[in-house]
């Protein structure tokens, strides 16, 4: 899929909290500065400074092919923060309960507070669409069945990813000459209560395609419809006449063709009942590996099983291609297939059209099974196969392995109809030293039989992608992650005559020496190219670098205008660094052909500050004028006035290390003494010391709060230590891991002794949390440091690494390799330890590779083996991030009550002495008060007592057990 396509058709922008995805429908980003250990910035400008502002600033702007679940902000609330965290009486529940609960008033208002709308741009930046959303959804929406096939989830009677959410209506708004909005323009017309997902503009911007759903149960009204809306009168209709014509959303869904003209991906007319599983199996299943391959892979989940999950996948995969135009003409395209993308050519001649097809795999999800990829003409006739590449069990664990053969097959964004491609050459393998490493290549989609691609560039590094402008100018990345070394080439496509040379080579890392990602600006193809700018009468070639500015005082965002021959270049804007953070978004100046004049910009930037949510403005030149366009009211008036500062310190061995300090309002450590405090973090890799202690934040963005968010707790009077850096050095040769206790531990001691030595902090009142590897960070910290913390919350973590052995997070050898990394990494080797309370919870149907329910639950049962002090909560229908409203008020519930009972009520003595008590005596006092292990019925009410038994609920997976 080309870059304008994802930008276009997939984003305008999205920002949410930190995590690994766990839900398809959901675009989750992770941190800008762990993303750039392993990809340049090869992509827009528009689109990668758009990511790169921050994961949970903007949760209000998402992308139009997607729909938010985890998403906490907006409204108003008019409750009052408490001036103590015991308002809530937790001494009567009991440890077993199992019925579903919700948090005090202060968490739960701010949790509860309605979204404010997600945000697209128009193509010609004329008009501006907010996407109306609701708050959290309801358990009973995560309650619905899905298959598990090939690594992904999907909703049958939908026939899309499940646990997808949706927009609530649409509206549009005219950008008017004076750079202020015009009223809203309701998109109508559809049935009320429809879902609606999928939104897309035409390339023209006069139309807007979404799909709806409507609410019933039954098949036919869950299933996805496609309708058009007229954007100059709101007036929206079904795009295709007969009411018979589903849409197949399980991969890609439709694309806009040209102007008037949609490929849609449809379910078969000719499909027939699902599948069913016979009574009796066709056979033993059998895995055979006599031919000696080397085959590792990663702990992959939801993978194919057997004839019937092949069967199956086929079923809800497989599309039918219809090529549909405005006026209600529609025609097949090619026979049914399982069809992942569709990618029509700058001129919408062509049309890139790629698919998988058998034999499947047992081991590996969709993504490495056998891929065919085809052009096709815009009129739906076949032209030629690209590449038809084998099913890709075998490639190898090390970082930066890829495929064999073909891949990042795309459109030259500033080409009619040419594509490029590239091809390793070291047979995917990251262990095997060859030059060049990769190749790339070009072909114009009119080609004869005989003519060969042309070679764009050839890299010593792993392909990163390319920015393209013209024949005269593209920049082309390539990285390497053991090294984190990254380049940028500038080449001439248009003359093999013209050595490439290298613009920029650095450490992924260093994020101070980061140039910045060069605009993009939209061609009238629809595509994007970096934006050429005209300074005045200089005949220089100058494009624009919008970079994050990071430096030891925090980020300071900057729009740099860079002469790409000389390497000179002029600051034409930058944040204010003293009160506000803001940001380039995108430019908004780019409709007419030719290059941009500097004395016409017009950007869309990011305005926030530590107290001012973000809102949107435009800025245009030569004045640098500024219209503001958005006013989104503050979605937790009642922590409006937190206190926050970034803070530095050192760690023993001389690494500096950098925090986000979060105070109550109100707060006055030297009239109001110590605080309870949360500290929540999650640990980073790098190869220099110096890249660890580098400053990354600004001191002055908003303090985005998601529904699980730490910072809830600012509402309970705690101290909150968000982000403290907890960097796992290896340089040179040495592997970061091999010391990870150890380097984890002293990053603990140093942000402590931090929080203790500015007097916000009570010793004995310090929790730690975290999810995912933040969990494994937890529990090791329990087990390793237990005299820096009362007490642990951990969320859907791996603690048993041999559970995982051939990787897990940057650990690229195997359990053979690193036996002994592997072994002391594992806080479940060190259960026996852990004397602190500590908090697990998972959601159980968690997806991620690596963290399976049964991580928790086995360490939760060798906690209890030891007599520790621990509570383990699984949530019904939940995988890797928590989304279904129940299930989220309920861990911040669980999440309350555990520091209420273990920080605020300092009973750490308490429990220390208690967990020191031998496995018989807590025998004899039956675990009443020393463990507990909640299973959540799905219903929410009172369980059963037979549901009070573990091993006895129906919605445990056997493999858990």
């Amino acid at each position: 899929m080309r870059l304008h396509k994802v930008y276009h058709r997939l984003s305008v922008l999205h920002f949410s909290p930190i995590s690994f995805p766990s839900n398809p429908c959901i675009l989750h980003l992770i941190s800008p500065y762990s993303l750039r250990l392993r990809f340049p910035r090869r992509i827009t400008a528009n689109f990668t400074s758009i990511t790169s502002m921050g994961c949970s600033r903007f949760r209000n702007v998402v992308p139009l092919g997607a729909a938010v679940t985890e998403d906490g902000g907006g409204g108003n609330s008019n409750v009052s923060v408490s001036s103590s965290t015991a308002t809530f009486d937790y001494e009567e529940e009991s440890t077993v309960g199992v019925a579903y609960r919700v948090p005090p008033p202060e968490i739960k208002d701010i949790v509860d507070a309605p979204p404010v709308p997600a945000l697209s741009f128009s193509p010609l930046r004329d008009k501006i669409l907010f996407l109306k959303r609701r708050s959290l959804p309801p358990l009973s929406e995560f309650a619905r069945p899905e298959e598990k096939l090939a690594g992904i989830r999907i909703d049958g009677s939908c026939n899309t990813r499940s646990r997808m959410s949706f927009y609530t209506g649409i509206g549009i708004h005219q950008i008017l000459p004076d750079n202020t909005l015009g009223p809203e323009l309701g998109v109508h017309g559809f049935p009320d209560g429809a879902k609606i997902n999928f939104v897309s503009w035409s390339p023209d911007g006069q139309h807007l395609s979404f799909s709806i759903r409507g609410n019933g149960e039954d098949d036919e009204s869950s299933k996805l419809r496609v309708w058009i809306a007229d954007v100059e009168t709101g007036k929206a209709r079904p795009l295709f006449q007969s009411p018979d014509i589903y849409l197949n959303a399980v991969f890609d869904n439709y694309v806009w063709v040209d102007n008037s003209k949609l490929l849609v991906c449809t379910i078969p007319l000719s499909r027939g009942a699902p599948p069913r599983k016979p009574l009796v199996p066709f056979g033993p299943k059998i895995l055979s590996n006599e031919e000696k391959n080397i085959i590792q892979v990663r702990t992959f989940q939801d993978l194919l099983k057997d004839e019937y999950d092949e069967d199956l996948f086929d079923y809800y995969a497989t599309s039918q291609l219809v090529l549909a135009s405005l006026d209600g003409t529609t025609s097949d395209m090619g026979p049914p297939a399982v069809y992942t993308s569709m990618d029509p050519s700058p001129d919408h001649k062509y049309i890139l059209i790629s698919s998988i097809h058998r034999p499947y795999s047992f081991i590996v999800p969709c993504g490495r099974f056998p891929k065919k990829v085809d052009l096709w003409s815009a009129d739906g006739k076949f032209v030629r196969q690209l590449c038809d590449l084998p099913l890709a069990e075998d490639i190898p664990i090390a970082f930066n392995s890829v495929r064999k053969g073909m891949r990042s097959i795309n459109w030259r964004a500033d080409k009619p109809s040419t594509l490029y491609w590239v091809e390793t050459q070291d047979g995917g393998d990251a262990k095997v030293e060859v030059s060049p490493r990769d190749i790339v290549y070009t072909q114009p989609a009119e080609t004869l039989d005989c003519e060969q691609p042309a070679i764009v560039h050839k890299l010593d590094l792993r392909y990163g992608g390319i920015s393209w402008c013209d024949d005269s100018l593209a920049l082309v990345y390539e990285s390497w992650y053991k090294t984190r070394r990254i380049r940028t080439w500038v080449i001439t496509p248009g003359d093999d005559v013209v050595n490439p040379r290298i613009l920029f080579d650095r450490s992924s890392e260093d994020v101070y020496s980061d140039p910045g990602s060069p605009m993009l600006r939209r061609t009238q193809a629809g595509t994007y190219v970096i934006a050429n700018i005209k300074k005045g009468g200089d005949e220089g070639r100058y494009i624009l670098l919008n970079g994050i500015g990071a430096t030891p005082e925090g980020n300071i965002p900057f729009l740099d205008l860079f002469e790409i021959n000389t390497g000179s270049k002029e600051r034409i804007w930058e944040s204010d660094k003293e009160k506000h953070y803001e940001t380039v978004v995108a430019l908004m100046s780019d409709q007419e052909e030719g290059d941009l004049h500097l004395d016409q910009l017009k950007i869309l930037t990011s305005k926030e500050s530590k107290i001012e949510n973000p809102q949107y403005y435009l800025v245009t030149w030569p004045d640098k004028k500024t219209y503001q366009i958005t006013n989104f009211p503050h979605p937790y008036p009642q922590l409006a006035s937190l206190q926050k500062e970034m803070i530095r310190y050192q760690r023993k061995d001389g690494v500096q290390l950098t925090a986000t300090l979060y105070l109550p309002p109100g707060y006055n450590p030297s009239t109001d003494g110590p605080l309870p405090c949360l500290v929540w973090s999650y640990p980073g890799e790098f190869k220099s010391k110096d890249a660890a202690g580098q400053v990354r934040g600004s001191p002055n963005e908003f303090a985005g709060i998601g529904p699980t968010s730490a910072l809830l707790w600012l509402a309970r009077r705690f101290a909150v230590l968000s982000g403290p850096t907890i960097p796992i050095i290896g340089e040179g040769d040495v592997e970061a891991n091999d010391t990870y206790v150890e380097q984890l531990v002293s990053s603990a001691e140093a942000a402590v002794e931090e929080v203790i030595r500015r007097g916000v902090a009570h010793p004995k009142k310090i929790a730690v949390g975290g999810h995912s590897y933040g969990a494994f960070m937890t529990a090791n910290l329990l087990a390793h440091a237990p005299h820096l913390f009362c007490c642990g919350i951990a969320r859907s973590g791996a603690y048993n690494r041999t559970l995982t052995p051939f990787g897990f997070q940057n650990e690229d050898r195997t359990l053979w390799e690193a036996t002994n990394t592997y072994v002391e990494m594992s806080p479940f080797m060190s259960a026996n330890k852990i004397k602190k309370p500590i908090l697990l919870m998972h959601g159980e149907e968690d997806n991620n590779p690596g963290t399976l329910t049964m991580q928790s639950d086995r360490f939760f049962n060798a906690l209890k083996g030891h007599g520790a002090l621990c509570r383990l909560v699984i949530l019904p229908y939940e995988s890797h991030g928590y989304s279904a409203r129940e299930s989220i008020m309920h861990v911040l519930w669980e999440t309350d009550r555990w520091l209420h009972k273990y920080s605020v009520s300092s009973s750490s003595d308490a429990d220390e002495k208690h967990g020191s008590r031998t496995v018989e005596e807590n025998a004899d006092k039956g675990n009443k008060d020393s463990e507990s292990k909640v299973v959540i019925p799905s219903g929410g009410g009172s369980p059963e007592a037979s549901d009070l038994k573990y091993e006895g609920f129906h919605s445990m997976p056997r493999s858990s057990l």
